[in-house]
């Protein structure tokens, strides 16, 4: 009987796993570039009783076994980088990525990390920062005389001087790419770090190689799908409160066998 008990605890602790990802994601509905994520589970260990295959009394083979499972764990949280949607601000500094790749920002420490939020904004010397002030890479800088940011599909940055009638180049936006995004491990503030599963990236002109185009005066928002993760969050609640009432029955079952002795 305490076997039931492990069994369903295990389904009730991965349940409430389950509703911690999915509250994260509806938590995130309105985060520029926020990827859903999803949660993976595999079952435990089995007890094999009987082995499939094996001579049983008569010499003749076990079509089936008998096996008795030990409940379900998390194996792992799934990052979805499907396109969300692309909606205008009209906003110069605003860049959205259609497509494959990720801005490249410097931290403080001087490592690199990754995000899909293209709100930019520019720091006191004209330089091309995050919302938090992280440097997007490779760094450029906006004249404090200039009157119009152009950013192009492929990332070139132009602007137009006070006094000038054409505008010019001051710098390009690049994207960089994985070989596996999931794989990437999530940092808060919209960003992203490599790691060993990721693998290395590749970065390139928007545009070229399987990389995104840019869009200026646009934002790529979450793509989370509220009605999907309200759907999902029912079926996490009804899963729990059935493990739940495996251990309720089992408690009666314990209560019967103290009556009988």
């Amino acid at each position: 009987m305490d076997k039931v008990l492990r069994i369903a605890a295990s389904g009730m602790n991965a349940q409430k796993l389950y509703i911690d990802v999915i509250a994260n994601n509806l938590a995130n509905v309105n985060t520029t570039g926020f990827k859903k994520t999803d949660l993976e589970f595999q079952d435990l260990f089995y007890d094999q009783l009987k082995k499939p295959g094996e001579s049983t009394a008569n010499a003749t083979s076990r079509p089936t076994g008998l096996e008795l499972g030990n409940g379900v764990q998390a194996a792992a949280t799934q990052r979805s980088f499907q396109q969300g949607l692309i909606t205008e601000t009209g906003n110069p500094l605003d860049v959205a990525i259609q497509g494959d790749g990720f801005f490249v920002v410097r931290l403080p420490d001087g490592q690199q990390a990754y995000t899909r939020d293209g709100g930019f904004k520019l720091s006191a010397d004209g330089t091309l920062v995050t919302s938090q002030g992280y440097i997007i890479e490779p760094e450029l800088t906006i004249p404090e005389d200039a009157q119009e940011i152009t950013i192009r599909p492929d990332g070139t940055v132009e602007v137009l001087v006070y006094g000038d009638k054409e505008p010019i180049p001051v710098g390009q936006l690049e994207l960089a790419r994985f070989v596996n995004p999931a794989g990437l491990e999530s940092m808060g503030q919209n960003l992203y770090k490599e790691t060993v599963a990721s693998g290395q990236p590749f970065n390139g002109t928007p545009g070229e190689q399987g990389l995104g185009v840019l869009h200026q005066g646009f934002l790529e928002t979450s793509n989370v799908d509220v009605v999907e993760e309200m759907v999902r969050m029912i079926e996490a609640q009804r899963a729990y409160e059935i493990n739940a009432k495996a251990i309720k029955t089992a408690e009666n079952m314990y209560e019967v066998e103290n009556r009988l002795k």
